[in-house]
């Protein structure tokens, strides 16, 4: 394995895991694990982020060849920095229990508004299996609510973009392969965890510790030369 693939694995891996520990679809895998089957969750919200990994590293692999490389470095370093204090500024003036408790009502009134249709519907379970989508025909309705809940959640996330901008600085293989990881690990904990361990999880602590990581990555981008 080249060094190149290694950099950008060990980037990706370090990245994912401080951006994702205590994000809202890592508090919408644990709240849903503890309602619905752990492996269908697990299944859809990793799937959801292998397939956003994936697509953030192509589009960052592909911007130099749209835009010259000398401008998506520069775009890229700015990038970090500014995730960077962003991502400190929101460790001090956020509270810790915010998230969480956003994400948790949000999926409160979501299961409350299904229970209520199941129940009016109870009668026609067999005309809406065969009106209901086509997807839902194939996979699990709890699988592809964890897909969506969770593609959406992270569609123009901080992390999206900053593995976009990795992936257009450093070897998107790399990229993709630790980015993979991250999000396997973050995603296994937050399903086996529960609700108990993203509640123990300190927000401030990861906010802090992703910023740093982030501004170091953009002071190292900034001493680096472009390679044309």
């Amino acid at each position: 394995m080249s060094l190149s693939v290694i950099q950008g694995f060990t980037k990706s891996l370090a990245m994912t895991i401080l951006s994702e520990i205590g994000d809202k679809t890592f508090f919408a895998a644990a709240i849903l694990a503890m309602r619905h089957p752990r492996r269908l969750v697990l299944a859809g919200c990793l799937g959801a982020l292998v397939v956003m990994t994936i697509f953030s590293a192509v589009v960052g692999w592909a911007a130099p060849n749209l835009i010259s490389r000398k401008w998506t470095h520069h775009i890229t370093t700015f990038l970090f920095l500014g995730f960077g204090l962003w991502s400190l500024w929101d460790a001090f003036t956020e509270g810790e229990a915010e998230d969480i408790a956003e994400v948790e009502a949000k999926l409160d009134a979501d299961f409350q508004t299904n229970g209520k249709s199941t129940k009016d519907k109870s009668k026609t379970d067999d005309l809406k299996k065969q009106n209901r989508p086509f997807l839902t025909q194939f996979f699990s309705p709890i699988l592809l609510k964890a897909f969506s809940i969770t593609f959406f959640g992270e569609f123009g996330d901080k992390s999206q973009l900053a593995t976009i901008g990795l992936a257009a600085d450093e070897n998107p293989l790399g990229v993709v392969l630790g980015g993979i990881l991250g999000q396997a690990l973050c995603t296994t904990a937050a399903v086996l965890g529960g609700k108990s361990l993203a509640s123990q999880i300190s927000e401030r602590v990861v906010g802090l510790s992703g910023g740093i990581l982030f501004i170091v990555f953009g002071i190292q981008s900034f001493l680096s030369t472009v390679e044309l």
